[in-house]
């Protein structure tokens, strides 16, 4: 399994996002932190806000904030969010790809479980449990 670098990244903000869930984070302190492009986090802190996992802030003390307390956020449902539109496999997509099999595959079924069974494994943790040690000014 392989989740997407929207998904990786996402989990990275929000891991410093949860090290301090009182602070305002900008998308530009982010990229520089985790060297990653300010535009991608843009996109990818979009989705979060849409999902309702943060809440965006514009003006001078704009940024992004976690909407709950990071021990309430579960993993599995930041995942979920994330990975939304990305099939595990071909046949899982909205138009069934280009599967010949498709009638009598026997594999479908436990692949789709064990998806199951990875997002409810994750919502096992929560955002604090993974919470990247929070910074100490130098």
């Amino acid at each position: 399994m392989n989740l997407t670098s929207f998904t990786d990244y996402g989990l990275r903000m929000l891991m410093r996002m949860a090290s301090a869930p009182d602070r305002a984070f900008s998308t530009a302190d982010l990229a520089e932190e985790f060297k990653l492009s300010r535009n991608h986090l843009s996109k990818i802190m979009q989705r979060l806000a849409q999902g309702g996992i943060v809440e965006t802030r514009r003006g001078v003390n704009g940024g992004a904030v976690l909407r709950s307390n990071p021990a309430e956020i579960r993993l599995g449902n930041v995942v979920r969010l994330l990975e939304q539109g990305q099939a595990l496999v071909e046949c899982f997509g909205p138009d069934g790809g280009n599967c010949l099999i498709d009638g009598c595959c026997r594999l479908k079924a436990r692949l789709r479980q064990a998806e199951v069974s990875f997002i409810e494994d994750l919502n096992r943790s929560s955002l604090a449990d993974i919470a990247l040690p929070e910074r100490v000014a130098a």
